[in-house]
């Protein structure tokens, strides 16, 4: 998905296990991929940007924190470049004792940011992608666009809890499709779903449909950050305009836990120019929903077109999505 991402990372350390740093138990999990040699000093999973970093040594406490996952747990299944990205799928074993245990994730960029995830016996990941799964039941009657499918793990979502959701995807790259047909079970939530979920091979910010989207959840990142047409209010003036009345979008704006391929360029600048460029076009009803609970490590979902009761809200939800309603605050930039 050269275009959608994660607000995970994933740590590995080299030895002799592959870490994933998580926060905290009831929230999603982020992650970051970085080489992490015997010494105190982390590097990032390219070694070209590792002394560009700006947390280059951890503290005592986050190496306390670390929870690895060891080496013999983690499984490559398939690496490749595409024309839009460096692939890869990692699985995770059964055995292991961790959030991630049985999972397959999908890493895309040089820095391997996580951009999907996908689990056998469950479907919710503990992930943002949840957060976005609760976006349906606010939305006027209607198709939900996602802009940056990837695999399809907030579709998958999606089309499990709310029976009536109609869902239209768009990926730039046929390879992250393929790779989520094969290895993280978007084929047979396809073949589960034929008349509710609808792909299309496109750029996501030309995608369209006749009398427009309910709702749209934007999840567009190319090179490890957000594309630089989300910067633009203009792109949001087009965006809004594809909306029916009273649809609504939600983002995930990352943050700094999503690491560009670029070192040069800061996810938590970026995500803050994002809502800048959101807020000149939706004033006063942006809310920006925070995931990370360490500084160097936040990750946020936004959402625009204000907030509806939020007692009406929890109630429609899931019941372990429910939570999640509290944690919205009004974007104050």
């Amino acid at each position: 998905m050269t275009m959608a991402a994660q607000n995970f990372k994933t740590s590995i350390q080299i030895q002799p296990s592959f870490q994933c740093h998580l926060f905290p138990s009831s929230l999603p999990t982020i992650f970051k991929i970085r080489h992490k040699p015997p010494s105190p000093i982390t590097l990032k999973f390219h070694p070209i940007q590792a002394s560009n970093h700006k947390y280059i040594t951890p503290t005592k406490q986050e190496e306390e924190e670390d929870d690895g996952i060891p080496i013999e747990h983690i499984k490559t299944l398939v690496k490749f470049k595409s024309r839009h990205n460096y692939i890869r799928v990692l699985e995770v074993s059964r055995r292991a004792d961790h959030p991630l245990a049985g999972s397959r994730l999908l890493l895309l960029d040089g820095p391997g940011n996580i951009h999907s995830i996908s689990f056998l016996f469950k479907s919710i990941t503990n992930a943002y992608y949840d957060v976005l799964a609760t976006l349906p039941p606010i939305l006027p009657p209607g198709p939900l666009g996602i802009l940056g499918f990837g695999a399809g793990s907030a579709a998958k979502l999606i089309l499990e809890m709310y029976p009536q959701g109609v869902i239209h995807g768009y990926e730039l790259d046929p390879s992250v499709i393929s790779v989520g047909r094969e290895y993280l079970g978007l084929s047979k939530v396809e073949k589960q779903y034929p008349d509710r979920l609808f792909i299309y091979i496109n750029n996501a910010l030309n995608a369209s449909v006749k009398d427009g989207y309910s709702g749209l959840i934007v999840d567009l990142f190319s090179k490890g950050c957000l594309i630089p047409e989300l910067q633009n209010p203009q792109t949001w003036e087009k965006l809004k305009g594809k909306l029916k009345k009273g649809g609504k979008i939600m983002v995930n704006v990352g943050g700094s836990c999503v690491e560009p391929e670029d070192s040069r360029k800061d996810g938590k600048v970026i995500m803050e120019e994002t809502l800048m460029a959101m807020n000149k076009v939706f004033g006063g009803e942006v809310f920006v929903l925070n995931l990370g609970n360490r500084k160097q490590e936040d990750s946020s979902v936004a959402i625009v077109g204000g907030l509806p009761d939020l007692e009406k809200w929890r109630i429609s939800l899931p019941k372990p999505l429910r939570f999640y309603v509290d944690m919205w605050k009004k974007y104050g930039g």
